[in-house]
């Protein structure tokens, strides 16, 4: 049993679980919280989750949790675990199902003044342009060899058929596309899943909002990224659909049965995992770079989407410029010095930004002196923000925080509130709402999430990643 006297307190929101704490921890576990929120920590599984991280073969520095963090599948939601390549696993739990779960934030030239005429029309036409809904997708099918391009492709397969521009591809992590993906390391399965749900939202926490810059907070990284007060922009929160989940599925289930070929123990099988770089452990990588390509596809394609509904309400005097999209549940090859020296490893992100600092080779060179635009979406109804890179983020492994954080399972949100007591209290608020299912919004009602201000500040304060500008909703359009 895991209490607060177990942890050392590193400064005000910096935690720490030492690895004396439990015989098979090969490193610390480290949590950003404030004291306050550390007490909610209790309330559930993640620590527990936390400290069975850091017993991952492989492991550096220590395990870490966000302060967004709450209990998942295998990590908590929130965890970033750096596996060293050389000699470490990899984990599709440690990822999630949602493969490339990501944000995508598009902004306009207008003010909230010129958009404010419009904005139930335009709502309502974006709603009616990209179909979300559990399983819902588009009435037009890709065929398998189409499904493969785009899982080797990513964006740059869509930009090449003209769904987008060429600044697309720079403002988007990774430019849309791990180049070590194979699609032959993807299942026939979760390929029919995925073909007719490119450029479709989904449902749960997926949302789509158009909001305004509602604070300046930063005002010289704000002009770097193209902000201003009162600015429309628009949200984009989703990830690889059903495609992304079968690839997850197929992995964790393999890799459960590969454990005891390999001798590999772990202190929860929900973490199944194979040697890194293992025959398996590479067609595993292969498919979830694949998954994670077909993600960024698929905000890519709804993207396509909002600028043509976009237009269509508004005509040509208003563009849709593509700020960042970034991913928030991924395994990828990245290199950090440990010890002194060069070490590449698979960080394992789940539930977490990647943030780099000013002058990160993989920052789009416009950005570079500033650093990497981070997108951190609030639940629904509330605010989100933009902060940017820090060079002090570099003890987290150049991770943040993803979102506000679940307090409430989405059965406990169906028992606190109605959906329909959720949108009069967003309507009231002047929040425009569109949801094909009132059960959806209960179930991501604002009460069964952290406060994202505090979520945030904690980032803010411990040098993880700075705040830039607070947005707030105008019209949310969601899946069921």
């Amino acid at each position: 049993m895991i209490s607060k006297k177990d942890f050392t307190r590193i400064n005000d929101y910096l935690w720490e679980i030492p690895k004396s704490f439990r015989a098979d921890m090969k490193v610390p576990a480290r949590i950003y919280v404030s004291e306050k929120m550390l007490e909610d920590v209790f309330r559930d599984r993640s620590l527990e989750q936390l400290i069975n991280l850091c017993c991952l073969p492989g492991i550096q520095k220590y395990g870490i949790a966000m302060p967004d963090c709450h209990e998942g599948y295998s990590s908590p939601i929130g965890g970033v675990a750096a596996i060293r390549i050389s000699d470490g696993i990899i984990s599709p739990g440690m990822q999630g199902y949602d493969v490339n779960c990501g944000v995508r934030l598009l902004l306009s030239e207008c003010s909230e003044k010129e958009i404010k005429p419009h904005l139930e029309k335009l709502a309502t036409e974006i709603q009616k342009e990209v179909p979300s809904g559990l399983g819902r997708g588009r009435q037009i099918k890709l065929s398998i060899e189409q499904i493969d391009k785009i899982l080797e492709g990513g964006v740059k397969r869509l930009i090449s058929q003209g769904y987008g521009e060429k600044e697309d591809i720079e403002n988007c992590e990774a430019e849309g596309c791990l180049k070590w993906a194979d699609a032959s390391a993807v299942s026939f399965q979760a390929k029919n899943r995925g073909r007719d749900q490119v450029g479709t939202l989904g449902s749960g926490n997926h949302f789509l909002e158009i909001q305004k810059v509602a604070e300046v907070l930063d005002e010289k990284v704000a002009e770097a990224f193209s902000l201003f007060r009162d600015q429309i922009v628009v949200m984009v929160h989703c990830g690889s659909r059903g495609l992304g989940h079968q690839v997850a599925t197929d992995y964790i289930r393999e890799f459960m049965r590969l454990m005891e070929k390999y001798k590999i123990k772990v202190p929860d099988r929900e973490f199944a995992c194979v040697p890194f770089n293992s025959p398996e452990g590479q067609r595993g990588l292969a498919a979830s770079a694949c998954a994670a390509n077909y993600a960024w596809a698929n905000r890519q394609m709804i993207a396509h989407f909002i600028r043509k509904a976009w237009k269509s309400i508004l005509g040509e005097r208003s563009s849709l410029r593509l700020l960042y999209d970034v991913a928030h549940n991924i395994i990828k090859k990245e290199k950090y010095i440990i010890d002194g020296k060069e070490v590449e490893v698979a960080m394992h992100r789940k539930g977490s930004t990647r943030a780099f600092p000013p002058g990160h080779p993989e920052i789009p060179e416009r950005y570079r002196e500033v650093g990497q635009p981070v997108l951190i979406p609030g639940s629904m109804g509330t605010a989100s923000y933009i902060l940017v890179g820090t060079k002090e983020g570099e003890g987290a492994f150049y991770s943040t925080t993803h979102g506000a954080g679940r307090t409430m399972s989405r059965h406990a949100a169906i028992r606190a509130v109605s959906g329909s007591e959720v949108v009069r209290s967003l309507e009231s608020k002047g929040i425009i709402v569109k949801c094909w299912s009132l059960r959806g919004i209960a179930e991501e009602a604002p009460i069964a999430y952290k406060d994202i201000d505090n979520v945030v500040e904690v980032v803010h304060q411990a040098g993880l990643s700075k705040k830039v500008a607070k947005l707030a909703p105008l019209a949310v359009i969601k899946g069921e």
